[in-house]
């Protein structure tokens, strides 16, 4: 009898270690798979209804399109969307610290101000928010791709200036990358109407790819150099 209970103690203890040592290597794989997927540089993207796919089908907005053009190409990144309807540059200073801490981005994209001006808040205002989420981002070790915007004609020539100017500044004493005119090639076509939802405010989903479009080479330059 003690001979037997010698034999099943020695047979527990060689598969209770055959265990122990799959479990650790079954550990060891998946904490390295992890430790790979979270070592992709990741994308966050802080923006308004132009990012948030308002009026659009869940899958279809630019942000989305990005995401598989960096499948397509192969850049091993990872895209957050953190944007918000209706949300001014005034939001977005409020979240980007907590943003950042949760994400820890490696590149910030900050599409935000159009709602400023669509509510007449004062041009210095939105600069200073967007001059302070920048500055946030970039002491946070990301870098950061600021995306322009225009008003249309109707806001009147020296408005438009001073706005557009307000992208241009910040970018520059900031020193980040810049789109000057996120909206190139939609809001500025002969048919300004056409690639446009029915409330001419937020483009339509034939508009999506065109704004990828003007994101994507400033955005991958900003990767490449990492």
């Amino acid at each position: 009898m003690e001979g037997l209970l010698k034999l099943k103690r020695r047979h527990f203890n060689v598969l209770a270690s055959a265990l122990c040592a799959l479990a650790a290597a079954g550990s060891s794989g998946f904490t390295h798979a992890q430790a790979t997927a979270s070592a992709d540089p990741l994308i966050l993207v802080v923006g308004d209804s132009l990012s948030a796919e308002y009026g659009l089908k869940r899958g279809t907005g630019w942000v989305a399109l990005l995401d598989e053009r960096l499948k397509q190409e192969k850049v091993r990144a990872r895209v957050v969307n953190a944007s918000i309807s209706g949300d001014t540059t005034s939001g977005g200073r409020s979240r980007i610290a907590p943003l950042l801490k949760q994400h820890q981005p490696a590149l910030v994209v900050i599409e935000l101000g159009g709602n400023d001006a669509l509510r007449g808040l004062p041009l210095n205002m939105t600069r200073e928010n967007l001059a302070t989420m920048a500055r946030l981002s970039r002491e946070a070790g990301a870098k950061v791709l600021l995306l322009g915007m225009e008003m249309p004609p109707n806001y009147g020539a020296k408005y438009g200036q001073e706005f557009r100017e307000v992208f241009t500044t910040v970018a520059k004493a900031e020193k980040t990358a810049l789109v000057p005119f996120f909206l190139k090639g939609v809001a500025d076509t002969k048919d300004p109407t056409a690639l446009f939802q029915a409330d001419r405010i937020h483009p339509n989903e034939s508009a999506q790819a065109t704004m990828r479009d003007n994101v994507w080479p400033e955005l991958r330059r900003l990767l490449a150099a990492r």
